[in-house]
């Protein structure tokens, strides 16, 4: 046995994405690709994905319902396990909790009812450490996030890496590490760059249709 193979993989943590995280394009791909090649399990409800796809079509240029549809399903075909709902159990659970929205009650109701590691939102002011510590969920955004998964599963989110590349029409890795850092994860960015230099031959590996 290799040192490599001697290490300890790190564990697959289970994620339920906000709204704001699946309405960014780029940021949703990294993260519904890094769960194609099993280094997070991914989880919304459907309030967060119709959330997601109310401002998609309120704020992207030739997004409209007929495409948030098809959206909605792609993701549920290719996530058959991901979609839950907040059971009585999770919105008692919550029901007492202080937020700062009562908007966002029913993110965290989802994340209990899913049994989550973490609540990947960008939204971190919304959810005071308080209130996710009384639940046992760790919030990170998503920079916080894919910046992890790069440094824990380096080739796995290369290989993700160039299946962002090849689904953007006429993209490169630098238009797409732009896009990332437009999308606020610039952490992330970088170290996809960093590995890149050092292993620029790496082709995609270990996908699932």
């Amino acid at each position: 046995m290799t040192a490599a193979e001697g290490r300890a993989r790190p564990p697959i943590r289970v994620v339920l994405a906000d709204a704001n995280v699946l309405y960014s394009r780029v940021l949703r791909d990294y993260l519904l690709y890094a769960a194609t090649v099993d280094v997070v399990e991914v989880r919304w409800s459907t309030m967060i994905l119709a959330e997601a796809i109310e401002h998609l079509i309120a704020n992207v240029a030739g997004f409209d319902a007929e495409a948030g549809e098809w959206l909605l399903t792609a993701m549920n075909s290719a996530f058959p396990e991901a979609e839950v709902e907040p059971d009585r159990e999770a919105v008692e659970v919550v029901t007492e909790l202080r937020l700062p929205d009562e908007d966002d009650r029913h993110v965290l109701a989802a994340a209990v009812a899913a049994d989550v590691d973490v609540l990947c939102t960008d939204n971190l002011k919304d959810f005071p450490a308080d209130a996710m510590d009384e639940v046992g969920i760790q919030l990170m955004s998503a920079d916080d996030l894919l910046s992890l998964l790069v440094a824990e599963f380096g080739d796995e989110m290369l290989a993700v890496h160039r299946l962002v590349v090849s689904r953007f029409p006429r993209a490169t890795d630098d238009s797409t590490l732009a896009a990332l850092r437009r999308a606020g994860a610039t952490r992330t960015a970088d170290h996809i760059a960093g590995r890149l230099r050092a292993r620029p031959g790496l082709d995609a590996v270990g996908t699932r249709s």
